[in-house]
């Protein structure tokens, strides 16, 4: 089982290299995105990942329960999960114990038969936050990148679409 893990900035191409990586492993891939459509912009978005994938992915919705989304599809493709940042946002929104999830996830990973690629924001590069709120999330995602990280097979940091490896 291969666990890898795709961090970058916003736009930076870290979804495009995990679907490339993901296409990589045999069988049918396996999107499983953390997004839900609950704007105009969002599902732009949403609808332009799914023109550039294709059609040739099993979907999977998860905002909230990743960990049984991952043992429910585990021994078939390669799953690509999209994107840790957005779920941990889906948590901290729904006062549900990121990390008591973080942590089950984590914990879970080796024990998975299919291979798993993340793609997470990193959002500690930029300017300090004004508010508690946005410090509390850029924290706990800071805290998340690392635990998953440290799990991962390997981790890739994408700079302007192009992949540098970390691990």
């Amino acid at each position: 089982m291969t666990v890898i893990l795709i961090t970058g900035g916003a736009r930076s191409g870290k979804s495009k290299r995990a679907e490339t990586r993901t296409r990589a492993f045999p069988g049918q891939p396996v999107y499983v995105a953390t997004a839900e459509a609950l704007d105009a912009e969002m599902d732009a978005r949403i609808t332009k990942h799914r023109a550039r994938r294709g059609t040739d992915w099993i979907e999977r919705e998860v905002p909230l329960d990743l960990v049984p989304a991952l043992l429910a599809s585990d021994g078939g493709g390669a799953r690509l999960v999209d994107c840790l940042t957005l779920w941990l946002s889906n948590l901290m929104h729904a006062e549900r114990d990121w990390e008591r999830e973080v942590t089950k996830l984590a914990d879970a990973l080796p024990d998975l038969k299919s291979p798993v690629v993340f793609v997470t924001n990193e959002v500690g590069l930029g300017i300090v936050p004004d508010n508690a709120l946005a410090r509390s999330y850029r924290d706990a995602a800071g805290i998340m990148n690392q635990t998953i990280a440290a799990v991962a097979d390997e981790v890739e940091f994408v700079v302007a679409g192009l992949p540098m490896k970390l691990k």
